[in-house]
This record gives structure tokens, sequence and C-alpha cells, in this order.
């Protein structure tokens, strides 16, 4: 018998590999002549870029950066191989490095962004993946863009550096010192919201409260986004208020769409693409999965949603170890997983279950194992 352990981490408390390394320490337990083999997954979102680094082989690769409110820091993103690239657009841009009382999308930038690009063109790849959730900006990709090379330039004719404000101030997009690299160059972009640009499901008025938006500040940035609409229309020739997922990370799946030819595709496939994953399913007899919490919401582009459809195509059982069970939490059966056990094992605060959270994974996944076991009588 093999398993193969493919769980996104526990928020929290569990990384992606401690998941592995105390389901297969519950496995030799129960199946003393099992075989095994582990593999880190994410969604696209936080720590997709660890993930795929560790599941493939890869390395870390270490960048200086501007950050969202154009501080100097340091970004990484990780080595596949000689051609491909993974980064996560948050590690130079995202809203936790934005303190609360800081937080104003008419400042921050995703200048960082695009720095991270540039340097993997620097070093030779020439296929990259980035994830963009968690994003502090809401600049419409400008000031990514502006560290390739594209040029936005104000009534008068000057430079803008790219921030939320100054979406109301371009008037003409200046494309003549962009990057050349770029043309040969393929860009996936992790994306799992269908928002398009403008609107009231776009990106200002969905997102960009959380960044710090009063409702003064929306407005502004609202007008000044379908000023942007307007000039992209008038230079690429699309439309991206009818363009799904135009307005993620702040307006920056528009950019990266409409300057660099990317292709935006659900976060949790590009991931099980990147670390070949139903290579790893050959001869498996039962996949093990996971994630904190389930709900309505897991899915919808998660990885127990993701992880359970290959194996249902490969005609592979999957189970999932979870923190917790809401609303909704069986939907997940139409898609390949077969149960799911949960780690709590009692009335306790959230604050315990974290506390006590390896304690709690391993009594699970020992029960898990057992009952396996019972079964196969």
């Amino acid at each position: 018998m093999k398993f193969l352990f493919a769980s996104d981490s526990f928020k929290g408390s569990l990384s992606s590999k401690r998941t592995a390394e105390l389901l297969a320490q519950a496995a030799e337990e129960i199946f003393p002549e099992c075989d095994w083999d582990s593999i880190e997954v994410a969604d696209g979102g936080e720590g997709t870029t660890n993930a795929v680094v560790s599941a493939v082989g890869g390395e870390k690769i270490s960048v200086n950066v501007h950050g969202p409110l154009w501080e100097a820091r340091t970004g990484t993103y990780g080595r596949l191989d000689d051609a491909r690239v993974v980064m996560e657009m948050a590690e130079a841009s995202g809203l936790p490095l934005v303190s609360q009382e800081k937080r104003d999308p008419r400042v921050t930038t995703s200048y960082g962004t695009g720095e991270m690009i540039r340097d993997a063109l620097d070093r030779g790849f020439t296929d990259i993946s980035i994830a963009i959730g968690g994003s502090a900006t809401n600049d419409g990709g400008m000031g990514c863009m502006s560290a390739l090379g594209v040029r936005f330039l104000d009534e008068n004719g000057d430079v803008l550096r790219g921030c939320g404000a100054d979406l109301l101030r371009v008037r003409k997009i200046d494309l003549s010192g962009m990057d050349p690299r770029v043309k040969n160059c393929k860009f996936t972009v992790m994306c799992d919201v269908t928002n398009t640009l403008c609107g009231e499901n776009g990106a200002t008025l969905t997102f960009g409260k959380q960044k710090g938006g009063t409702p003064e500040i929306l407005a502004e940035l609202e007008e000044g986004m379908c000023n942007y609409r307007d000039l992209l229309f008038e230079t690429f020739g699309i439309d991206m208020d009818e363009t799904p997922g135009a307005g993620a990370a702040g307006g920056l799946g528009a950019a990266l769409m409409a300057f660099l030819g990317g292709t935006l595709k659900s976060g949790i496939e590009t991931v099980l693409e990147l670390v070949d994953f139903d290579s790893r399913l050959k001869g498996v007899s039962l996949v093990v999965t996971g994630e904190g919490a389930t709900d309505w919401q897991s899915v919808f582009g998660k990885v127990m949603q993701g992880v359970g459809v290959h194996c249902k195509a490969h005609g592979i059982p999957a189970v999932a170890i979870v923190g917790s069970m809401g609303n909704g939490a069986e939907d997940i059966f139409e898609y390949g997983i077969e149960s799911i056990i949960t780690t709590v094992n009692g009335i306790m605060p959230l604050s315990e279950a974290l506390e006590r959270a390896e304690e709690l994974y391993l009594g699970a996944a020992r029960r898990m194992f057992r009952m396996l076991r019972a079964g196969s009588f």
C-alpha cells in the first residue's frame, strides 16, 4: 500500500511539510509495511513559492525591491529550473507589509513586483508564474509596468511614478521603453477571482476598503480606474470591464494581461502543474489532503478541490484531515474527496486548538489510518 500526502498548510499552526511528517508517523505506526510520498501544495495564496520550490527541489532567489510605500526591502521568489520561476506579488507589494495606520491605496505601488519580474528576466528566465493575491495596491499595475520600462504620462507629458493616485492623472501610455524581453517570456497569473476592473464588482469598490480606502478615497480611485480602463482600451483594444480577473490585485491582473500577455489560471491548478502532481499519483492507493478550515468556499479553487479532482480523474480515492468543518463542507464530496476527518476531538477554544495543533493532527491521522485498516478486512 502506498500513500501520497498533499495537504495545504493550517494557517497559524501547521505547515504543509509538517502535516506530511505527522501523516508519515501515523501511517508507519498503523501500516508498518506501507510506502508513502509527500508533496507540499498551496492554492496560489500565501506560501505558494515555498511549497512549489520544496516540491520540485528548487531554490530561493533574493532581490532588493521597493515595498508598497516605496521603502527598500528584500523580496524572494523561487527558481524551479533553468527556465521557470514562481513568485508572489505579496512578497514585494503585499498588504501585510503596510501597517494598519499607513494603509492608503492612493499611495501604495506595485513597483516592487515589477522589479522582481525584471530580476527574473535579467537572470534569463523565460517562464514566470506569479500569484497575485494579498495585494496592498490599487494602482492598476502601473507601478509594476513602470519598473519594466513603460512610461505613464500626465497632461504635461511628465512621467508618473505609478501609484493609486496616478490613475486619475495619467493621460498617455508610452510603450517605447518597455523591456523587450517580456515578448519572449511566458507569464502565468495565478488568480481565483473574476472581478473586472471597474464598477460595483471591480478592483476598487470590492477590495479597496481593506487596503485603507475611505468612501471618499474609493470614489476618487474609482474615477481614476475608469480613466485608466479607457486608456488600456485605447492602447490595447481590450475592454477590462468585460475581462474576468482584470480587477485582481488592485488592477494588476489587467496590467499583466494587457502589457505582458499573461494568462490567468486557477492558483491550485497552476501549482499542481508546476509540481507535476499527476505523475506523483502513479502506484498510489490513497491520497490524504486537507486544510485548516473547510466550508462551502473549499470547492472554489482551494487545495482540497484541486487535489480531489485530479485524484478522481485517475481513479484514486482521496480523504481529508481538516481543523474544522463549516457550512457546506460536504460540497467537497462532489470533487473526489471521499471523507473528511476533523482534528478537534472535543469542545475547546480556538486558542487551545492552535496550541495543540500537532497533537490533534496526529490523533486524527491515527484515527483515519485505523479506520482504513479496519476497512481492509
